[in-house]
């Protein structure tokens, strides 16, 4: 779902910029209203997480596909839609400058098909309303796989209207849409499903920790603030330093569909909004593709899930406070 400067034009990247940069001021405006410090670490922990598992691209099977997390969903199940929201635009921040994943023309277009509607139409229409009766583990289940599929297709269905709206010919709309929707269905089924066992072991560990779910679900816990951040916090390592090393070397969903219908993925662009995009990344890019430059070498993957995971809690965590996101000091009970 990270899409690259060429599909997009510069008329339609601005917009999408504008459309998500709107959303995140609003977005810093009412998590200065809920003012809950105890979100810093949980952000910038889940930001980690989210990131390293984004490096694990799974194989859809009979396809020649693969998948990975968006993880707007699981942000916002555990931050609501706000905080989420911007813990997300922290993770593609990273992933478009550091290791030049995605387009930074593209960059307004990422955020808002991949943090948007996971965020939001995750969180307000899907989430809270199977919520509120209180949270179990059928209804928690439920809400990760119909939000993760529904916001998906979202986001897949975004993609083929930017580069529709963008007359990217070699994508034409009707057979593109009719690649794309497909596939990402199957993607978003298995996110899901590894959302809903991420969001059963909060439950189960720290219920409080979860989003829109009434105080009477928050009693008991298996675990106390602390420890469940950590554990949290260990398999973003364990993920983006060791597991990462496993995961599928098919293309993913956008990749595929553009492989099938305009033959190759990697489509061209010129002009002077190209050419200085690619330039910053070409500076920024440390570790393009989580690899060291000119090396296919494994630890490059490995110190690449680590490096970027701890880049993702910096600026999270470091945005909070230095844009006074929150009045008052993190304070963690247990």
């Amino acid at each position: 779902m990270h899409m690259a400067d060429a599909l997009v034009v510069p008329a339609v990247a601005g917009t999408m910029y504008v459309l998500s940069t709107t959303v995140a001021g609003l977005s810093v405006k009412k998590v200065r209203e809920e003012n809950d410090p105890k979100k810093i670490p949980v952000m910038g922990v889940m930001g980690a997480f989210v990131f390293a598992t984004q490096m694990l691209n799974f194989t859809i099977p009979g396809t020649g596909s693969s998948g990975h997390l968006c993880g707007g969903m699981m942000l916002s199940a555990l931050l609501g839609p706000y905080a989420g929201f911007l813990t997300m635009i922290g993770v593609l921040l990273v992933q478009c400058l550091l290791f030049a994943d995605g387009g930074l023309l593209a960059l307004g277009c990422n955020i808002w098909n991949m943090a948007f509607y996971g965020c939001f139409v995750g969180a307000l229409l899907i989430w809270r309303p199977i919520m509120k009766k209180g949270a179990t583990r059928g209804r928690i289940i439920a809400a990760s796989i119909i939000g993760c599929v529904l916001t998906l297709q979202m986001g897949a269905f975004s993609v083929t209207i930017e580069t529709l709206l963008s007359g990217v010919t070699e994508l034409p709309f009707t057979v593109f849409l009719a690649t794309m929707q497909p596939i990402h269905l199957a993607i978003g089924f298995v996110e899901g499903l590894i959302t809903a066992a991420v969001l059963v072991f909060v439950h189960e560990a720290r219920p409080e920790l979860l989003w829109g779910v009434s105080g009477s679900d928050t009693a008991k816990g298996k675990l106390s603030f602390k420890p469940t951040i950590a554990v949290l916090a260990i398999a973003a390592a364990i993920c983006g330093g060791i597991v990462s090393l496993f995961a599928s070397s098919f293309p993913d969903g956008l990749e595929w569909s553009m492989e099938k219908v305009a033959g190759t993925a990697e489509l061209e662009a010129a002009g002077g909004a190209y050419d200085a995009a690619a330039r910053v990344q070409e500076a920024t890019s440390l570790l393009p593709d989580y690899a060291f430059k000119g090396s296919e070498a494994a630890i490059g993957t490995s110190f690449s899930g680590i490096v970027g995971a701890l880049v993702v809690v910096l600026i999270t965590v470091g945005a909070c406070y230095a844009f006074k996101f929150f009045k008052k000091k993190t304070g963690t009970s247990n």
